[in-house]
């Protein structure tokens, strides 16, 4: 499954290469390839980083952990001020599970690892500070793929046993976030453009459904909840230099 997901994405990466040079650089304002990578931070102030869900003396409290993401970039400039950017990026998310059973004074913890994959569409506007340095801040939609469900067992083959599933419904494996960026840039005519910056994503839905059940024999407790995985990161852009016919840079960026 790792593997095929691997292929996808550098299929994807491919595909998304092929549409930059088809674009070319031949309008009056031109189109940048680069690359992302960003770390996640679950955070309170715009989402749930835990999320605690029982029944009767049986609860399992899941935790939201710092996680990755990394892709390729296409923007486009359609305007002196704006630019739209696109691309598709592969997403990394781990969460912390913590099962408690209060009536035995049983106590169990593990893991979840939960890979997405997402297409950001977004549009930019600049400001300029001088040749070299600008901000950005841009706004729009990411549309999101969730492979698969994953799940895990908490001492196995054990008299008690936690269950845990982080389930993805069959129907609902495509979502849609709203994402807002905000960042600076340097940029350089022969090295490309540097930028930092920070993002907020917030899911319309659930990023999965969690079940999570408590065995001993024939006995079961079972709770149910859903994951929102809201989170905040911190982004790191770059972008490669903008040649146009025979390998001369073309030095007009988006707003010059």
């Amino acid at each position: 499954m790792t593997n095929k997901l691997g292929l996808s994405f550098l299929f994807s990466v491919l595909f998304l290469t092929s549409i930059w040079s088809q674009l070319g650089n031949q309008g009056k304002y031109p189109n940048y390839f680069g690359f992302q990578v960003r770390t996640i931070f679950p955070t309170q102030f715009i989402g749930e980083k835990a999320l605690t869900i029982s029944n009767e003396s049986f609860s399992t409290t899941i935790t939201q952990k710092m996680g990755y993401s990394f892709g390729a970039t296409i923007r486009a400039g359609l305007t002196e001020l704006i630019a739209f950017e696109t691309g598709i990026n592969f997403t990394q998310r781990y969460f912390s599970l913590d099962m408690i059973h209060e009536d035995s004074s049983l106590v169990g913890k593990n893991d979840f690892g939960f890979i997405q994959y997402d297409i950001p569409i977004n549009a930019l506007v600049y400001i300029k500070f001088n040749d070299e340095f600008y901000m950005n801040a841009s706004f729009g939609l990411a549309l999101g793929y969730k492979p698969s469900s994953i799940g895990n067992i908490t001492n196995a083959g054990g008299l008690h046993q936690f269950f845990n599933i982080g389930l993805v419904d069959i129907n609902k494996k495509i979502g849609l976030d709203l994402n807002a960026n905000l960042g600076f840039e340097y940029r350089t005519k022969k090295a490309g453009i540097y930028y930092i910056g920070g993002s907020a994503r917030l899911p319309f839905g659930p990023l999965f459904g969690l079940i999570s059940e408590y065995r001993n024999a024939n006995y079961r407790l079972t709770a149910f909840g859903e994951v929102q995985g809201t989170y905040l990161s911190l982004d790191f852009k770059y972008f490669l230099p903008n040649f146009g016919g025979g390998g001369r840079y073309k030095p007009h960026g988006p707003i010059e």
